[in-house]
């Protein structure tokens, strides 16, 4: 039994790590709307959402049955294979959950835990029906499979439902305040905002106080018997407040709304999610104090954990401590929470997905239908529905310093309204609803009813949805097979195998907080270029070029890198630039949008001679492309094992790369710190690259008469010479557009 208790242990420990990468993971869930809207300073926004958590979690008590005997019949197992079938499924939840942190995607913990527990199960029925002789139709004896289905088909039902009810409501809200609602909210923003926090009201405290620890059977009789009467004095009191707010004070009320729904959100998701993260532990600490009671622990059958147990307040207290202190500090959390927001948000800017194909087919079939469906309505009809849902009035309301919002605060206070009512309906009928995918699709059917998704991001914006969606599906996949896999070695190897997958756990955990690092590493540097708050033309102009001068430290330093992988011929180190050229597009696409975003900014006189910057756009891509270009090339001909640079090749590319590195140092060290410099002498290291290049053109020609030169080597020397002509012709361009720009004043530091 010593045995058994250190895997207990072992359970709960599993069980803070896996509340720490679900709260990381489920951050997003609650603060994607308050912190897109940027409703209130994130310290503030944090502190409403930590106390939403402490107060949910004691509504989780109802959903920990889940675990118990929601996937399979307990009363078939004992307790060590109840203890294997918990502990692959813990192992599991950790490594997926965190792999999904590190690259910024959510997932569903609600997903996870459920094909994690039916992978396990299935493996120790398994394993049980081949030692008893039974025959395969026995595994339905064990699984629970109509509650299994239910569970999963409630999962998958509730992504179109999320998306239609969010979108409907949006595209509803939209047309009765517009974006401009500042004077309609005047009018009659009190009943709305006295009905969305009724709503709020109604599916947090009625519906879910079925689920709470602290509450009486005989309080829960009296809220339900009372619903109507607590709804209308809530939505009469609402109102009443918010119309007195709305005419007597400049308070926007739909900050409360957002706070309030940010609270209500929090709390939904912990008294939903909670028991994905501790009610395997629970489980397994209950079926170790029942085997205890029996003098033959080990071949006691788990019929008890079939009947319903009330949890320890206390115990979801101390749960939801931990999830607070991960939400304050999880950068994980940031990082899931950014995708979700950038996916939803309302202007242009950089797109972190790119086009797919399936993206494509899906933007031309939604523009075929609804060009199909427009001619249904009078264009009269048409016309004002366009007026009211055209976001291009749009102005945030003080206290932004300049700066645009991903969203505002009215589809914020939608986004929150329908997702936390679903959510904590659902959480009242005992169904572990994915709150991820909830709040996710809530908040892509609002952008799109308010039109976040035009022609110039939809496709980008689908395919960011569709990648969601499909790791949803990896997820069902990988938690059912891993976990049915976990559970077999720990069934048929015990402790060896315990060890085994704790070290694969360290391991694994380890490795993805430094990927992470350098991937946030790598966000941080496009977030410092991108001038997408700044409102001063003179300020987003030096910014403009200093953001070029680092984007061609960039370009120097992966030149120099190839250099090097080619004259060595290292494949390996070749195919890991070929890696980094996306991040070389994407640092162009930057500066190309700040370019655009600078051009707005420009008064009437300096517009009429701005044409110079055209330029600039067409050199930084021209750069990326000659850059990427002479990697790939690279990259094939060592890949294909080619015949290696002949050794007069070598040394005249030496001389190349030197003539190039000399010019991009030095106009980076330009652009970057605006110092007066001489333009004759950059000007002279591109002189120098074209008269070298045409002695060594010169050469060249003599070795391929000769025979010494084959075709692919040719192909591949003069490619690299090119696109390093390509390369100086562009960057000594952008000195000659930063040498006009400034004058001496504005060089100065």
């Amino acid at each position: 039994m010593q045995l058994y208790l250190f895997a207990v242990g072992i359970l709960f420990i599993m069980a803070i790590m896996d509340l720490m990468v679900g709260v990381s993971n489920d951050a997003v869930n609650f603060l994607n709307s308050s912190v897109g809207s940027r409703v209130a300073p994130r310290r503030t926004i944090m502190i409403i959402a930590s106390l939403g958590i402490l107060a949910g979690v004691t509504f989780s008590s109802g959903m920990m049955e889940v675990a118990r005997k929601g996937i399979f019949h307990p009363h078939l197992f004992l307790m060590p294979e109840l203890l294997t079938i918990f502990m692959a499924v813990m192992i599991t939840d950790v490594l997926l959950l965190d792999f999904f942190n590190t690259f910024g995607l959510p997932t569903s913990t609600t997903v996870s835990i459920v094909f994690e527990l039916l992978g396990a199960a299935i493996a120790v029925s398994l394993a049980k029906i081949t030692l008893n002789g039974e025959g395969l139709w026995a595994l339905g004896q064990y699984i629970n499979s109509a509650k299994a289905l239910a569970i999963i088909s409630g999962i998958l039902l509730s992504v179109g439902i999320a998306f239609c009810c969010g979108a409907l409501a949006q595209f509803a809200t939209r047309l009765l305040f517009t974006f401009d609602y500042q004077r309609r909210l005047r009018r009659y923003g009190g009943l709305w905002g006295g009905l969305a926090l009724t709503m709020i009201t109604y599916f947090i405290l009625i519906k879910g106080s079925k689920g709470a620890s602290f509450m009486t059977p005989e309080v829960v009789a009296w809220i339900r018997s009372h619903t109507w009467t607590i709804m209308t004095i809530g939505f009469v009191g609402f109102s009443l407040l918010f119309q007195v707010l709305q005419l007597f004070t400049r308070v926007n009320i739909l900050k409360p709304v957002v706070l309030a729904g940010t609270f209500a959100l929090a709390m939904a998701f912990a008294a939903n999610d909670l028991v994905n993260f501790v009610g395997v532990p629970l489980a397994s600490f209950s079926a170790y104090a029942l085997a205890q009671t029996s003098s033959a622990p080990l071949t006691l059958t788990m019929d008890g954990l079939a009947k319903s147990v009330q949890t320890n307040t206390f115990f979801l207290l101390g749960a939801g401590l931990i999830m607070v202190g991960t939400l304050w500090v999880s950068r994980k959390a940031r990082t899931v929470t950014r995708t979700e927001v950038n996916l939803g948000r309302q202007g242009e800017g950089l797109e972190r997905f790119d086009s797919s194909q399936l993206s494509r087919i899906v933007v031309r079939m939604m523009v075929g239908i609804l060009e199909g469906v427009r001619v249904i309505f009078p264009a009269p009809l048409r016309r004002w529905a366009h007026q009211r849902l055209d976001p291009q009035g749009y102005q945030p309301a003080p206290g932004y310093d300049g700066s645009t919002p991903e969203f505002d605060l009215l589809r914020a206070s939608v986004n929150l309204m329908v997702a936390s009512a679903l959510v904590a309906w659902a959480t009242s009928m005992k169904l572990p609803l994915s709150t991820t995918y909830v709040t996710f699709m809530v908040a892509m059917g609002t952008s799109l009813a308010d039109r976040a998704w035009g022609l110039e991001s939809a496709v980008y914006r689908v395919t960011g949805v569709l990648t969601v969606i499909g790791g949803w599906f990896f997820t069902a996949l990988m938690a059912f097979s891993v976990a049915l896999t976990f559970a077999f070695a720990l069934y048929y190897f015990k402790g060896i195998a315990i060890a085994v997958l704790l070290i694969l756990v360290a391991f694994v955990v380890l490795r993805n907080f430094r990927i992470h690092g350098r991937r946030e590493k790598a966000a941080q540097e496009m977030e410092v270029l991108d001038l997408k708050r700044v409102s001063d033309a003179d300020v987003a102009i030096r910014g403009c070029f200093e953001a070029s001068g680092r984007y061609l430290a960039v370009v120097r330093h992966n030149l120099s890198t190839c250099f090097d992988g080619i004259l060595t011929e290292n494949r390996r180190q070749l195919k890991q630039l070929r890696g980094e050229t996306n991040r070389l597009q994407t640092w162009s696409n930057i500066i190309v949008a700040n370019i655009f975003k600078t051009l707005r900014l420009l008064g009437q006189e300096e517009a009429n001679h701005a044409g110079k910057y055209a330029y600039v756009v067409y050199a930084l891509q021209e750069i990326a492309e000659s850059m990427r270009d002479m990697i790939l090339r690279c990259h094939v001909h060592t890949s294909n094992q080619h015949a290696g640079l002949l050794p007069e090749q070598r040394k005249a590319l030496q001389r190349v790369r030197t003539c190039v590195e000399n010019l991009l140092t030095d106009t980076t060290r330009v652009l970057e710190r605006r110092e007066v410099f001489d333009y004759r002498r950059i000007a002279a290291h591109y002189v120098a690259l074209k008269q070298l290049l045409e002695t060594i053109d010169t050469e060249q020609i003599a070795r391929i008469r000769n025979g010494l030169s084959k075709t692919r080597l040719s192909i591949l020397f003069y490619g690299i010479n090119n696109d390093c002509l390509k390369i100086s012709q562009q960057t000594l361009q952008l000195v000659t557009i930063f040498d006009e720009t400034f004058d001496m004043k504005a060089q100065q530091p």
